[in-house]
């Protein structure tokens, strides 16, 4: 053993031995530095020996707790240090990866090359959600480090490895994201502008998405991913339109509206009731009736992956936000539309004139075409 080497050695034992903290935190500190600035002209033999020597050193600090703030940010420095760094001793990555203060274990789990997929994998099954946030982000993630990580159900740590064009995931952890998706606009536009997702994934996917979800994926998709994601929206809108003919006759709903209108009650209040309660029949008849149009001219725009349309019978009538939001969501079956969308949405209709909103209704009124009764 080199002289250096059993000098290392020597100062480490005395540190522990002298117990106080200050040595210690100044021992690692020390230890860490020289290993760095000579790692390079080290073999793998002395880079063992300064491992162990770091390793235990780590131990000691958690043992003992020494100045527990203070031995937190040493550790944290140290795992800094060694996260990018190629030949740091895997044994102290370990260590640092898997202790339970994110500050110290999140350096070396985002970008430590000598963590393994083991390794990872451990850590995913084991750690808390912060530590799963720290893998999710490394630059490269095999299917089977995404897995064990998905398998945790953290809605956060989906959205990071969605959003991480270098995290590999397979099919069975792209239906645990789809589950998510569900109840997540969010995550579903991010899941469905992924290369790499299945295209049977991405037909389920906009299958069970609102129109919202689907407009949005569209504006978002890449330019190699565009024209297959347009044409699965337009198989699976058209999936849509021929179910809902076969159930949606809207005879009785028109015949209701017209009692209620005969009987003075048909009104903003009464159409706000069915689009709250999602009576999709009932609000698309009102809504015809009381801009003075046509269901052959609502019921398109109340289908459309745009917002806009609807937007434009509303302030005809003279609506309310309040039942112009409850409308626009009365479209989908269940959930609602992002907060940002309904944002955008309400400032499109303070900004549309109801001179505007009329000319362009009966321009729609005239283009509609001849449908036969009852069926729409």
């Amino acid at each position: 053993m080199l002289n250096a080497e059993r000098s290392i050695v020597d100062e480490v034992e005395a540190a522990i031995r002298a117990g106080s903290a200050e040595k210690h935190l100044e021992t690692v500190k020390r230890v860490t530095d020289l290993f760095l600035s000579s790692a390079d002209s080290l073999g793998d033999e002395q880079i063992e020996l300064f491992g162990a020597v770091l390793e235990r050193l780590v131990r000691t600090i958690e043992i003992r707790a020494l100045a527990e703030v203070s031995a937190r940010i040493a550790l944290a420095e140290m795992s800094r240090q060694l996260a990018a760094f190629p030949k740091a001793p895997p044994a102290v990555v370990r260590r640092l990866a898997c202790h339970d203060e994110i500050s110290v274990a999140g350096p070396v789990l985002t970008e430590s090359a000598r963590l393994s997929a083991e390794d990872l994998v451990d850590i995913a099954r084991t750690k808390s959600e912060q530590h799963l946030l720290a893998v999710a982000g490394r630059w490269w993630l095999t299917e089977i480090v995404t897995d064990a990580l998905l398998a945790r159900h953290y809605p956060s740590v989906s959205r990071r490895l969605v959003n991480n064009p270098g995290a590999r995931v397979s099919a069975k952890g792209f239906a645990i994201v789809l589950a998510q998706a569900a109840t997540d606009p969010e995550l579903a536009v991010d899941t469905g502008i992924r290369n790499d997702l299945p295209a049977e994934l991405r037909n389920k996917l906009l299958r069970s998405a609102t129109e919202a979800v689907r407009s949005r994926l569209l504006s978002r998709a890449p330019p190699h991913l565009f024209e297959e994601i347009r044409g699965a929206i337009a198989a699976v809108s058209a999936g849509v339109g021929r179910e809902m003919a076969k159930v949606r006759d809207f005879t009785a709903a028109q015949r209701l509206v017209a009692r209620l209108k005969d009987e003075g009650q048909l009104n903003e209040a009464t159409l706000f009731k069915f689009a709250s309660q999602r009576k999709y029949e009932e609000t698309v008849a009102a809504l015809a009736a009381l801009s003075n149009s046509a269901i052959e001219v609502v019921r398109p725009l109340m289908q459309s992956l745009r917002d806009d349309g609807v937007l434009v019978p509303c302030k005809v009538i003279g609506l309310g936000w309040e039942t112009v939001a409850a409308i626009l969501d009365s479209r989908f079956a269940s959930g609602s539309m992002a907060p940002h969308e309904l944002a955008k949405a309400r400032g499109q209709y303070a900004k549309l004139t109801t001179h505007d909103a009329g000319r362009q209704l009966r321009f729609w009124q005239v283009r509609s075409t001849a449908a036969s009764p009852g069926m729409n």
